[in-house]
């Protein structure tokens, strides 16, 4: 079993404080969170550590449901020009518009109209101007996909279609969001070493001077350092190549052989607090999903089957709100790609199915995106890859479907083959995604500096292949 610095959530928290924040009370929670640390000096650590990190759980959760009424009313509006107050008030009471009560006020979650649109058909008919990007986006991945599967089997490697990408990625840091004089600490995500990019090329920095994680890095980082400036926007850049491939790998289930239980298999089939855990409920729906296989792969496939079927897509709030994230997908049936791959790769563990995460950019020329997916270990094959959430957008189609179990696609960005790792250098403070790390993360002397304190874009320069064949 392995933790990292937040295994302090499976303590959980003191009833009466669940009470208040399920209410909304979260003043009140929070100055019971303080009278319970003064009051009580021999807490369990953990515990502790767990009332300690509390209230900035609270106000991240207010971060992540900050709309009123009224401003979710408006932004749907745009969409949907004929919407009533009667439809907007009949979608809250029927749970498609996701909010919750904050200090006795209705606040609605920041990425409701997302997750409206993508899963009520009826409601997605009156929008004005439907999302054309997403169908350009499916198409290219259709015809990558196709490309793949007709040419099987005539390049001898499993690593196919390569392409050269060039990327561009700026964080800026709003003025004043950190004293004048102190120093601002960055990390940015950038691509690690692995099969599916093997070719990785720093090109410029900015600020000139950084610190460039090991290439092996479980959360591979670039860091800066800058003053800030009275009333001054700071930027940090970094622009860099990178050749990616897809892969794709015929299996025989005559040749599947069972685990040689060495490190590896220990290590991807254990534990690894708090959000891959074992508990009883995810062991009984680990048992129920494979039941009777025995064959590795297709025990593979039946989680993933099974994720793809019934765990539907959905934005969620930030992931160090969550207390435990594969229960959390379990018990709600919803998640989004990094929900359903940490999903996936607990029943997998449990099922005695090495497993593991990678992260890092989908980069779809149209729109790049953050996205997380899963691979899985069989013998003689290797590591093997799973994307639940783009298997479930393909369910319908069944060639896309199976190509997103044990295939990739090369529109892949590595920064992390695991959740919560140390940087280079180390972070002092809380991070602002404590599993994953796709936008980066920003601190001073004085604290750790959230999400509403800056912004960030990734730019793909150029998307070219150098195969011969386009993309």
């Amino acid at each position: 079993m392995t933790s990292s610095e937040f295994e302090f959530l499976i303590a959980g928290i003191p009833e009466k404080v669940r009470y208040l924040e399920e209410q909304g009370f979260f003043r009140d929670a929070t100055c019971l969170i303080n009278k319970i640390l003064a009051e009580n000096k021999g807490l369990p650590s953990m515990l502790k550590s767990r009332l300690e990190w509390e209230p900035e759980r609270i106000e991240r959760i207010r971060k992540d449901y900050a709309l009123s009424r009224k401003q979710a009313f408006e932004s749907l509006k745009k969409q949907i020009p004929d919407l009533t107050k009667k439809d907007f008030e009949k979608w809250i009471q029927k749970g498609f518009i996701e909010c919750r009560e904050i200090e006795c006020e209705t606040k609605i979650f920041n990425n409701f109209l997302p997750n409206l649109l993508r899963h009520n058909e009826e409601i997605k008919k009156r929008v004005k101007q439907p999302d054309k990007a997403s169908e350009q986006t499916t198409k290219l991945i259709h015809r990558h996909i196709d490309t793949i599967i007709d040419k099987e089997g005539t390049s001898g490697s499993r690593y196919v279609e390569t392409v050269k990408n060039r990327i561009l990625m700026r964080l800026k840091i709003k003025p004043d969001a950190v004293p004048e004089g102190e120093i601002i600490k960055v990390w940015m995500p950038f691509p690690c070493k692995d099969p599916l990019q093997p070719k990785i090329k720093l090109i410029s920095t900015s600020p000139s001077n950084y610190v460039l994680a090991p290439e092996d890095s479980l959360q591979r980082t670039i860091y800066f350092e800058k003053e800030a400036i009275e009333e001054e926007e700071l930027e940090f850049r970094v622009e860099y190549e990178c050749i990616t491939c897809a892969s794709r790998q015929k299996i025989d289930l005559a040749d599947v052989r069972p685990y040689i239980r060495n490190e590896l298999y220990e290590k991807y089939t254990s534990e690894q607090l708090p959000h891959i855990v074992f508990t009883p409920y995810l062991r009984k729906l680990a048992e129920e999903i494979v039941s009777e296989e025995s064959n590795p792969y297709l025990k593979a496939w039946r989680i993933y089957k099974w994720i793809t079927e019934y765990v539907r897509y959905a934005l969620v709030p930030e992931y160090s709100t969550i207390e435990c994230i594969s229960g959390y997908a379990a018990r709600n049936l919803r998640g989004d790609c990094g929900v359903q791959a940490l999903l996936f790769i607990t029943l997998c563990r449990i099922s005695g199915i090495p497993a593991r995460w990678q992260s890092g950019w989908f980069l779809n020329p149209n729109r790049p995106s953050p996205h997380d997916w899963a691979q899985f270990y069989v013998e003689p094959y290797g590591w093997l890859y799973a994307d639940p959430s783009f298997g479930g957008h393909e369910k319908s189609v069944e060639k896309y479907h199976k190509f997103y179990f044990g295939n990739i696609d090369h529109f892949r960005l590595i920064a992390n083959t695991d959740i919560s790792s140390k940087f280079t250098p180390p972070k002092t403070h809380y991070r602002s995604d404590n599993v994953d790390n796709q936008r980066g993360e920003v601190e001073w002397e004085g604290g750790n500096v959230y999400y509403d304190k800056w912004n960030y874009e990734l730019k793909i320069l150029v998307h070219e292949s150098i195969t011969g064949i386009s993309s």
